[in-house]
């Protein structure tokens, strides 16, 4: 199929996997290696691989334990015929995470998840993203590398560093400048927008369960550079 050239499938994977909330987990059956599918919910490293907290309990943590190979669908949920809506599909492995900024950064995206995420039984689980597979509506069907959907970090660790304290302040201090982010920048609906996520190259807003990626107009690595830009855009926002 021919690709729309003025479509870009980069921007397109990120936003799907930055703004999902859940997700279509395949794994593989332990005994017969027959596929197995299960509803998950999803949240993402600041690099942008996607984070699991999974019970050992359940099938897929079985199935991952004896094979680590998995697929991850996630999708727009647009109202309508889903099948009209964006989606893409990741290929890859599902790894045990013990980083110490996994369960914070999961626990800003599903906070309910507080109550059961130190029982014994669950663990974080992180999937390295081997390809992926964006549907996007005719002509914008493509294949992707890791690199494409992932996020690069190794320049930005200052910035890295020093996300939750930022994602703290914007809450506390510019709490009204995120809901003009999402409102008057992304079109969404008035509600309790909050902040959940910098990277370098955007900030990742909440209402919920609903969540919208604001992408920067150029990639930022430091903290005068970000607090510029979210200055820029707050000015924007205001303006509108």
């Amino acid at each position: 199929m021919k690709l729309d050239k003025t479509f870009n499938p980069r921007l397109a994977a990120k936003k799907l996997l930055r703004e999902a909330r859940s997700g279509a987990l395949a794994t593989l059956m332990q005994d017969s290696g027959d596929p197995y599918c299960s509803l998950v919910n999803v949240a993402t490293t600041v690099g942008g691989a996607p984070v699991l907290l999974l019970s050992k309990l359940a099938m897929h943590t079985k199935n991952i334990l004896s094979d680590a190979r998995v697929s991850l669908m996630l999708d727009e949920r647009k109202e309508g015929d889903p099948l009209e809506g964006a989606r893409v599909m990741f290929m890859g492995r599902c790894v045990r995470d013990n980083d110490a900024a996994t369960p914070i950064a999961y626990l800003r995206r599903h906070p309910d998840a507080e109550l059961y995420a130190n029982f014994s039984d669950f663990s974080f689980y992180r999937m390295e993203i081997g390809g992926a597979h964006l549907v996007a509506g005719f002509g914008r069907i493509v294949d992707l590398k890791p690199q494409d959907v992932l996020t690069d970090t190794s320049d930005a660790m200052a910035l890295v560093e020093a996300e939750a304290d930022a994602i703290g302040h914007m809450n506390t201090d510019h709490a009204e400048a995120c809901r003009l982010y999402a409102t008057e920048l992304l079109g969404a609906g008035d509600g309790d927008w909050r902040c959940v996520g910098i990277d370098p190259e955007g900030i990742e807003l909440q209402n919920g369960r609903m969540a919208l990626r604001l992408q920067f107009p150029q990639r930022i690595i430091a903290l005068g550079p970000l607090r510029a830009i979210l200055k820029e855009l707050a000015d924007k926002a205001r303006s509108k």
